[in-house]
């Protein structure tokens, strides 16, 4: 049973209306006037009142229930709001589906402010093998009872019932003085009424019928079926383990997208074609059986779904339909549940470019896949309070361009991190063909004095850092201005040249046998912030006063040293006695 509460036709509210009349009396002849942009519509018989109503629908209805609502303006009755619901097989259930659609009808155009003063009651059926359309419209009568008692008691009365059936219609609505013929009367050919005329002018089509429409969106029944369903069967047994794993969840859903989009490209560079089943035809033999099932499970998980729900509008809406529909008919034997999903994106993307028809369709049928499924519940609901999809349009643009800013921060910090990682290296080369004046610097070291064995230096050297290495704590440590170092102990340090962290472990790396190595960090690696002693944000650019005196300090020291060549007590050092 398919429920459209609110449903609108190809015609506004105000394109078709009612010149009233007490409710209940004989019918005659009864003018129904309308406007369709410049031009008056008048519909003067039942005849003509029953033909209209697939217009004022956008398709031929079957087996429904149908109601329209009618504003009073000006004294005449305008078509509103309309409502279908399918016929219940079984007539203990037919007082309540009318309950529940009259009073769907009312409620929703009372949510509008439109409450409806008449309604219009429809009821179509075929005959079944036996019956004949007289018979359909005499079993059918204690529903049409049901219909204006429901909407009696919300103090709406039903103005004309009318069953059609087997090309002619009757009116439960008459009082009984031979206006109407027992077998019914003939409707028009259709096209020929005069709505069906200015609609033909303003360029309105009427589609074909409900079980037309629901066709593109069914399980195949063909040979492919069988190929479908191992396919899902083999992609399951792959993708179904990935997708509960956290880290494998993630993989899926990057490929289900790009999958996708690799086949809205293909369906889109396809040429158009107009029969909507030779399209679909088409569509079918373009996606290939293992690409149809990693799209369906892939689908399955809800995140996903919601990134592919943003192929919504522009270039884009045509081809995802086509695909969505595509794999709805590929949801074939015991994976019927799994058509939810691209039920839902298919009646989505119909519903944002304003096919409301085949949304409610879609969703009616994602509900009947799967009837927990909260997204095709709440856009259905929307849908049939004629809610303006662009704010679901909006929610959707909004997480597609935060995405794209999440991944271009990543994409932008792992290149950063690469290049932090490079760095260093491309450094340690540039300091071994520049000399030691680099490298010294690096480690917080100043160049050594004559007397061991090095060039004599015609200046002091600078004691900055590199850029892209921050010097270790120990080359910031503020020191005496003369040093305080036994003297046996200095030669010790000076012959070993080892790192002045050799003493407190600091920056060495513990070698298998226990013993520290002696290759400084400063040398190799950027320290961390531990490392450097920081307990806090630091301003960039902006050296911290016990960095400023670290460096004054050691420039005053280079200047004692080249000027002596030693230290206060005669004695030549490196760079390391500063420290």
């Amino acid at each position: 049973m398919t429920n459209h509460d609110e449903m609108t036709g190809p015609f506004d509210n105000d394109d078709v209306s009612y010149e009233g009349r007490p409710p209940y009396t004989s019918h005659g002849p009864t003018p129904f006037d309308g406007d369709l942009g410049t031009h008056q519509v008048t519909l003067r018989s039942p005849a003509e009142l029953a033909d209209a109503l697939p217009y004022l629908l956008g398709y031929r209805p079957e087996d429904s229930i149908i109601l329209v609502s009618l504003h009073d303006r000006g004294g005449r009755g305008r078509f509103g709001g309309r409502a279908r619901l399918g016929i219940p097989t079984h007539s203990d259930d037919w007082a309540a589906v009318a309950q529940q659609l009259a009073h769907g009808l009312v409620t929703g155009g009372e949510r509008r402010g439109a409450r409806p003063e008449q309604i219009v009651a429809y009821l179509c059926q075929e005959p079944t093998k036996g019956e004949t359309g007289q018979s359909v419209m005499e079993r059918l009568q204690p529903l049409a009872h049901q219909l204006r008692v429901a909407c009696g008691r919300l103090d709406v009365p039903v103005i004309e019932a009318l069953c059609i059936s087997d090309g002619r219609f009757w009116s439960y609505c008459c009082g009984g003085q031979g206006c109407c013929p027992d077998e019914g009367e003939p409707m028009g050919l259709p096209g020929t009424s005069v709505l069906a005329a200015a609609a033909a002018y303003a360029g309105i089509q009427v589609r074909g019928t409900l079980r037309e429409l629901r066709a593109r969106l069914m399980p195949l029944e063909t040979a492919v079926a069988v190929e479908q369903e191992v396919a899902l069967d083999t992609a399951g047994m792959s993708l179904v383990p990935r997708i509960f794993d956290e880290t494998g969840r993630a993989e899926v859903a990057d490929e289900t997208i790009e999958l996708a989009e690799r086949l809205m490209h293909r369906l889109a560079d396809t040429a158009p074609v107009p029969n909507p089943a030779a399209a679909d035809r088409c569509d079918d033999d373009l996606l290939r059986a293992d690409e149809a099932a990693a799209l369906i499970l892939g689908l399955q998980d809800r995140t996903t779904r919601d990134r592919a729900a943003e192929w919504m509008e522009g270039d884009e809406a045509g081809p995802a339909l086509r695909l969505w529909r595509a794999l709805a008919r590929r949801c074939v034997g015991p994976y019927a549940e799994h058509a939810a999903a691209p039920l839902t994106l298919a009646g989505w993307v119909a519903w944002s470019t304003g096919d409301e028809l085949e949304a409610r369709e879609a969703l009616a049928m994602a509900l009947g896949a799967d009837p927990d499924y909260l997204f095709a519940r709440l856009l259905h609901q929307a849908c049939n309070e004629g809610l303006d999809p662009e704010s679901v349009r909006r929610c959707l643009r909004a997480e597609r361009a935060e995405r794209a800013e999440r991944v271009g921060r990543s994409e932008c910090a792992e290149r950063s991190q690469r290049a932090d990682r490079e760095e260093p290296a491309e450094c340690g080369g540039r300091a071994e063909s520049d000399g030691h004046a680099e490298r010294d610097a690096r480690g917080g070291r100043v160049a050594q004095p004559e007397g061991e064995g090095h060039e004599p230096a015609s200046e002091a050297p600078d004691v900055t850092t590199h850029p892209a290495v921050p010097p270790h704590p120990a080359a910031l440590a503020p020191v005496s201005p003369s040093p305080h170092v036994p003297e046996q102990r200095r030669r010790r340090r000076t012959r070993s040249g080892a790192s002045p962290l050799a003493a407190t472990g600091e920056g060495q790396v513990p070698s298998p046998s226990g013993r520290r190595s002696r290759t400084p960090v400063a040398d190799s690696a950027r320290p961390s912030a531990a490392d450097r002693g920081s307990t806090g944000p630091r301003t960039p650019g902006k050296p911290t006063a016990h960095r400023r005196d670290a460096h004054r300090v050691d420039a005053q020291e280079a200047n004692a040293v080249r000027a002596d060549g030693g230290t206060a007590d005669g004695n030549s050092t490196t760079g390391d006695d500063l420290r």
